[in-house]
């Protein structure tokens, strides 16, 4: 392929991760109305949460194949689509049963639309010969941003949430079908990879895909957690104004921006294990001290530390499962995503259900006790990543 066509596919698979950030931020800080809406409690919230990982996992037992035989181009342009319009039934529920179905529909569309846009952009970094990865999930950070913020706005000005939510599923939509032509046409072949060597070296990639998923797992908890209790947790529990209450996330998307955005550069001068390390403990810290002061500006600074230090977990993991040489790479992103998703989106009932026993404040606390876990399995990047590394060096962070 030309060098024209591998920019303009890394600009089209830069705007569809932008776009899978802003749909779900959109409408995280409209939760704490809904919620208030139809009567739910923490627990009861947090149940209804559940059907979003439900979603998750009947998505990416199934987004191997879909990847297989239609390519990455193509189940990332339709799992786009998908994703945007499933905004639209959050708004229209009416009670908990109708709310959990609604947020199954989310979690399989969010599901299927991140193992394969991570796909799309392994085969987009080969062709690049270096590290970007980075810079895609800072995209996604990005668009996260926007839509907390867009969320936000909507919030303060009193926008009914279905107004809302049709308005950003329109737009969103439209610019992820007109922005992803360029996406290059992969026919599977992520998925055609066979890994060399015998048994032993099978098990041993299957064993790293494994300690990949749980290192995903650990920060995506931290992700969902903040991504849905933070607006709950400033505005019930140290009584923040209902437009201010999306700040908390809306600082950790700034500062997950700006970690995943420089991140390239990071990994290429001090290597994966370092930065996953060094940011993880950033983000246990930063958390567990923010919730203890029990403090609005300290809380929201707590939420922001958290986010810079998470940043780089989900590249890294990302771009190592895909190019682990014992595992046919789309089976490994799958797995991955899948383990890790599950915790983005499988922790914030969990910690409504902690919640409901010991207080939200405390329950916040689950996801700065992991990241001593992933300080723990960095290591499980090294390997991985080696090989891809060679001569990035500052072209790691050109542009």
């Amino acid at each position: 392929m030309g060098p024209e066509q591998l920019r303009s596919a890394r600009w089209d698979i830069t705007l569809v991760f932008f776009v899978h950030g802003a749909v779900y931020a959109n409408w995280v800080p409209r939760i704490p109305l809904i919620k208030r809406e139809l009567g739910l409690g923490d627990g009861s919230l947090g149940l209804a949460l559940l059907g979003a990982p439900v979603g998750v996992v009947l998505a990416v037992r199934a987004a191997s194949w879909t990847t297989a035989r239609w390519g990455s181009r193509a189940v990332t342009r339709g799992a786009s689509l998908a994703t945007c319009a499933s905004l639209v039934p959050i708004g229209v529920a009416w009670n908990l049963g109708s709310l959990m179905a609604a947020l199954l529909v989310m979690g399989a569309s969010l599901g299927l639309m991140d193992v394969a846009m991570n796909a799309q952009g392994v085969v987009v970094e080969r062709g690049y010969k270096r590290p970007i990865m980075s810079s895609l999930h800072g995209s996604y950070s990005v668009g996260a941003l926007v839509g907390a913020l867009a969320g936000s706005g909507a919030a303060h000005f009193a926008v009914r949430p279905v107004a809302h939510f049709a308005v950003a599923s329109a737009v969103l939509g439209t610019v992820v079908w007109f922005g992803s032509r360029r996406l290059l046409r992969d026919d599977g072949e992520l998925s055609q990879d066979q890994p060399s060597g015998g048994g032993g070296r099978l098990f041993r990639g299957y064993a790293a895909v494994m300690l990949l998923g749980v290192v995903g797992l650990c920060s995506f908890v931290g992700e969902g957690a903040v991504a849905d209790w933070s607006a709950v947790y400033l505005r019930e529990d140290l009584s923040v104004s209902a437009g201010q209450a999306g700040l908390g996330y809306a600082g950790c998307a700034i500062a997950m921006a700006v970690g995943r955005l420089s991140g390239d550069r990071l990994v290429a001068r001090f290597g994966p294990v370092t930065v996953l390390r060094v940011g993880a403990l950033v983000a246990g810290l930063g958390l567990g001290l923010g919730l203890l002061a029990r403090n609005q500006p300290v809380a929201i600074a707590g939420f922001t530390l958290f986010g810079l230090g998470i940043a780089p977990v989900a590249p890294i993991t990302f771009s190592a499962a895909g190019n682990l040489p014992d595992v046919p790479s789309a089976t490994a992103i799958s797995r991955v995503t899948g383990i890790g998703y599950l915790g983005f989106l499988a922790g914030p009932p969990l910690i409504g259900l902690v919640a409901e026993v010991a207080g939200l404040g405390w329950a916040l606390v689950i996801p700065a006790g992991l990241a001593a876990v992933m300080v723990l399995l960095a290591g499980a990047t090294a390997p991985a990543r080696a090989g891809s590394e060679d001569g990035a060096g500052e072209a790691a962070c050109e542009r």
